[in-house]
């Protein structure tokens, strides 16, 4: 018989502070964890996930109550569109496109290889696209959404393959990021034209770092300011998206979290242009780093890795082929095309992270990186907006040219 523990809404946010505490102090009693720079929230949350799937096996399900994870990944968006000034637009709006091509054609790479290993392995091909973008470069939410009209139009049941899928993909994804960005930064010896440090802001007071040992010099009033001004972003998204539901503007439906993230740039943008209010880059970088790593605690609480292990062996063997193509590609490919230099680095690091996860996830193997390293605002500028926007729209579009190609 199984037994389910609900926990309580401040006891599951209380948790989620643990899971990046325990992760830091795995961290630094595991040097090689931090040598390769895998991301706090991903080691610790990671455990965590384990011990719940342990209990599971024991008939014991603990159901976590996690209301502000939505918020979070929210707020740091919105971050993210207030550090993109037009300035900083202006200095690096090519490599949006140009990222943007590189992880279009990964994406035709990666079904390819869903595709063509599944009918080896005598698998419907459908399946290959199910551990091909739709979940790996998609997330659990494109993978649910696939799902359901894989169902409506072949009566094909892949939810669980799907979530198993993403999850796979998620832990992975954070794992293999750190190490093929640093081990391109340490050959080519590659430096951030910020420098290293803790100090980035004394020199570059606009410089957003995520980078958690920033010493910043903040007071409450600009936290709270700028806690105003990112809650706006979040319930503005809210509202964009329901009358974007109300009016059926069928191309603007894309995750609320874009909505909060463009906000942010009309936001930082117009008020920058009027110099009617200057936002605070410090506040910003604080408040950004910690509704990322909160969110990410959370989202590894909530995995259930049991899914893994029902996957069928042929299943495993692509995504495996998926995480190992990708680590080459990205150490190759996305570093030179990018441009060979330490902001490239940083993006293949980025890459790995959203290829085979979730745009969080990208952005926590960057935020360890430029920790170590040094700032890279190029990185937080191409990656965020590449993997929360405009990738969505060209999966759609591969998806839709590979599913009437295989019909």
């Amino acid at each position: 018989m199984n037994t389910i523990y609900s926990i309580g809404e401040l006891e599951s946010f209380l948790i989620a502070f643990l899971v990046l505490f325990l992760g830091h102090l795995i961290n630094k009693k595991v040097p090689v964890l931090q040598r390769f720079n895998i991301p706090e929230p991903i080691v610790g949350g990671l455990l965590v996930a384990i011990i719940i799937t342990l209990l599971h096996f024991q008939n014991i399900t603990l159901e976590f109550s996690l209301p502000l994870q939505s918020t979070l990944m929210l707020m740091f968006f919105s971050t993210v569109g207030l550090a993109a000034s037009y300035t900083q637009l202006l200095k690096g709006g090519s490599k949006v496109f140009l990222f943007l091509a590189v992880a279009s054609l990964y994406i035709i790479i990666q079904n390819g290889i869903g595709v063509s290993l599944a009918t080896m392995l005598g698998l419907d091909p459908i399946l290959g696209l199910i551990a091909g973008s739709i979940t790996l470069s998609g997330g659990h939410g494109t993978g649910a959404a696939w799902s359901q009209t894989f169902y409506d139009l072949y009566g094909m049941n892949t939810l669980e393959l799907a979530m198993a899928a993403a999850t796979f993909g998620l832990v992975i994804g954070g794992i293999i990021g750190g190490p093929i960005a640093q081990r391109l930064i340490t050959k080519h010896n590659l430096v951030s034209e910020y420098g290293i440090g803790t100090n980035h802001h004394e020199q570059f007071p606009e410089l957003v770092t995520y980078n958690e040992l920033e010493e910043d010099r903040i007071t409450g009033k600009s936290i709270i300011e700028t806690l105003f001004i990112l809650l706006t972003c979040v319930v503005g998204a809210g509202y964009v998206e329901q009358a974007v539901s109300l009016l059926n503007i069928s191309w603007l439906r894309i995750p609320d979290f874009v909505y909060a993230l463009f906000l942010g740039v009309i936001f930082t943008n117009t008020t920058e242009v009027t110099k009617s209010y200057k936002v605070n880059s410090e506040a910003i970088d604080i408040l950004g780093t910690v509704a990322l790593s909160l969110f990410l605690a959370m989202a590894l609480m909530n995995l259930k890795l049991w899914n893994i292990f029902d996957l069928a062996l042929p299943l495993l063997i692509i995504l495996a082929v998926q995480a190992v193509v990708l680590a080459i590609f990205s150490y190759f490919v996305t570093f030179k095309i990018m441009g060979s230099n330490y902001d490239a680095a940083i993006i293949a690091g980025g890459h790995c992270g959203f290829g085979l996860g979730a745009t969080p996830t990208a952005v926590m193997n960057m935020g360890s990186l430029v920790s170590r390293y040094g700032p890279s605002p190029q990185a937080f500028m191409v990656v965020p907006i590449v993997g929360a926007f405009f990738i969505d729209i060209v999966n759609l579009i591969i998806l839709q040219g590979y599913i009437s190609f295989i019909g």
